[in-house]
């Protein structure tokens, strides 16, 4: 039994749910995983949709509780790396996007249809037949009732019949899939030289006259714009970590509650032998139960040597008993609470005293330690600052109103609510819009520095969000109109660039005339052509981008092609290819699986496409901070 369940229950959900489901249900997340401190916080905000934290640190240790599943390696690099992390929050957020599409578009699933999905789903399943046992057992481990986990399911199969729905409109006819492998595959000789700039600079000659007719006709371009000093405070969860306190009892209960979390790759390996008392047992048959482990327990002690005999003999697991009681290598958290908490105290070779839980009573003797686990005192800096930093959000978002009713209602000046919540005004030197929106990173900050009421009448900006949990208020102490640049200032600048342009426009000339005079026949044996190299799509073989994307565009019906384009300051570029082959290989699988590969890019491109659209028209923000674990 107690093998069963494991076996079905080792996924992408780190603590045991439905490892087969197709549809990316395990990175969706449920509502009701969603427990502990600063599970509510967002790190995503799509639409009036959130991506809280406890969602995305559930996705991350579900990915992590896969690839152990699938035997994979535990990279923590690859785990820690920004693409992968970006990846996954990505995931949860086209999630949202969808749902709220779906709900938008008024997409339906019957309760008929969603209980013959889910009564025909493995993970429920023994001897070929729904098993409601199985079912409560499954849910009650994850602490999900059958409402929450239908609903949650009954969203995700709508989900992936839209996304399989745009992903069917794909289709490519296998002779344009040939011709656009051949194509994709291509394989050209290719050479480049370039037509130098500089080389034409002694040729130009600019005048004083040349410089003072660019700079009248083109002041606008010299105007220095706008500029402010500003003061101004701010207040964020970053600063306020410094005032917050965690004690030694908040750590240690943040570790017990969260083992899963810090389980490093430690895998361990146990045998069992159950003696079960049924589902809602009474005192009687618990007793029975009891006294009959207690007998099998006394057996085993006295000869733990017959260990696997004894549970072929008497285990009522039919997962594990043929096996002599061996349930495999499993993480914490994959077993139920009691078993885990027994077999990740003991020794290998040791044997338990009985362990009670919901299925009945074990004996377990411990045969294989895997990985390595992380203590308490390894990981009792991260605990500290990542439960420092929980409460200084909550502090903050505690804060963060009266802050802004503060900077507004006294808007005259930053100092009182300086005082108020002991933070720092701090100066500005001379700031543009751009610069400030820069530095703030906010445009809005700057809209409003430069309204009117900011601007002219001296008030404080309101509270602006710059950040995730920061918010800064600012005054202007200073103001400079636009105004423009002396000639003087700027005539140097115009010079040189009025040169470089004259060369760029030799250089382009002699870059076409040698270009039809190659199209033409005409050799130019004074070029320094490179050594020819072969470029693919996927291989440039050093090339500029420039480069590439005009090579691959060369009409090469005849040979050698050549094509030539301007290459920003630098001058022109010459092309040539030599030679081209674009033939498909011999092997027929293997262009079968590419062909399949295309048709399955193809798919995903519709799919991403309908999903980006969704992205750009819905306001998406995401709280980067929230995305990387706090450093002490």
């Amino acid at each position: 039994m107690l093998e069963a369940i494991r076996e079905h229950t080792k996924g992408w959900l780190a603590k045991a749910i439905l490892a087969a489901i197709t549809i990316p249900f395990a990175l969706f997340g449920i509502d009701s995983y969603l427990t502990g401190a600063g599970s509510g916080v967002a790190v995503a905000e799509v639409g009036k949709q959130t991506v809280t934290a406890q969602e995305y640190s559930n996705a991350m240790q579900n990915l992590r509780s896969q690839m152990q599943a699938e035997g994979q390696q535990v990279d923590q690099a690859m785990l820690d790396d920004p693409a992968t992390k970006q990846a996954v929050l990505d995931r949860l957020i086209n999630s949202k996007l969808l749902s709220a599409e779906i709900s938008k578009a008024g997409f339906y699933m019957s309760d008929e249809a969603l209980s013959q999905y889910i009564s025909g789903m493995p993970e429920f399943q023994r001897d070929e037949k729904f098993s409601q046992e199985i079912y409560d057992s499954i849910l009650r481990q994850n602490g999900l009732t059958p409402s929450r986990f239908e609903q949650g399911m009954r969203n995700d199969l709508l989900v992936g019949q839209a996304r399989d729905g745009i992903a069917a409109l794909a289709f490519i006819p296998t002779t344009l899939a040939q011709q656009t492998l051949k194509t994709v595959y291509q394989q050209r000789d290719v050479s480049v030289t370039e037509i130098n700039a500089a080389d034409f600079l002694p040729q130009v000659k600019v005048t004083a006259e040349d410089v003072q007719k660019y700079y009248d006709e083109h002041k606008d371009r010299f105007r220095v714009p706008e500029q402010v000093k500003l003061e101004f405070t701010m207040l964020s969860a970053n600063t306020l970590i410094a005032s917050m306190k965690v004690t030694d009892d908040e750590m240690r209960r943040f570790f017990d509650e969260n083992a899963a979390k810090f389980q490093g790759d430690e895998q361990r390996r146990a045998s069992h032998i159950l003696i079960g008392f049924g589902v809602s047992a009474s005192e009687a048959d618990k007793k029975k139960a009891r006294e009959q482990a207690e007998d099998v327990l006394a057996q085993v002690k006295a000869n733990p040597a017959k260990f696997e005999e004894l549970a072929v003999k008497f285990s009522q697991d039919p997962g594990s008993a043929e096996k002599g009681g061996d349930l495999g290598l499993f993480s914490r958290g994959t077993m139920v609470k009691a078993f885990d908490e027994a077999v990740f105290t003991m020794k290998p070779g040791a044997i338990s005293d009985l362990v009670e839980s919901e299925f009945g009573f074990h004996i377990i003797k411990l045969t294989e330690i895997s990985g390595q686990s992380q203590s308490y005192d390894d990981v009792k800096l991260n605990i500290r600052a990542e439960l420092l930093y929980q409460k200084a959000l909550a502090k903050f978002a505690e804060q963060a109103e009266n802050f802004s009713n503060m900077v507004y209602e006294q808007s005259s000046s930053l100092q009182p609510a300086a005082e108020a919540f002991g933070l720092q005004i701090q100066s500005s030197d001379w700031l543009t819009r751009n610069d400030g929106s820069k530095f703030f990173k906010s445009e809005k900050l700057m809209q409003q520095v430069f309204s009117d009421d900011v601007l002219k009448d001296k008030r404080n900006t309101e509270a602006i969000e710059i950040g995730p949990n920061t918010l800064v208020s600012a005054r202007v102490l200073e103001y400079k109109p636009a105004a423009a640049r002396s000639f003087e200032e700027v005539k140097a600048g115009i010079e040189e660039f009025l040169k470089l342009e004259q060369a760029k426009k030799l250089a382009k000339e002699k870059g076409e005339a040698i270009l039809a005079d190659l199209k033409n026949g005409k050799a130019h044996d004074e070029l320094e052509w490179i050594p020819p190299v072969t470029i693919t799509r996927k291989e440039a073989q050093g090339l500029s981008d420039l480069a590439m994307s005009h090579l691959f565009k060369l009409d090469a019906s005849k040979l050698p092609a050549y094509g030539g384009a301007v290459d920003g300051n630098k001058g022109y570029l010459l092309m040539q290819v030599q030679s081209v082959t674009s033939e498909l290989g011999d092997d027929a699988t293997e262009n079968k699986t590419a062909e399949l590969e295309l048709q399955a890019a193809l798919s995903a491109e519709y799919v991403a496409a309908y999903v980006s659209s969704l992205r750009k028209k819905t306001d998406v923000k995401i709280n980067t901070k929230l995305l990387d674990p706090v450093q002490p």
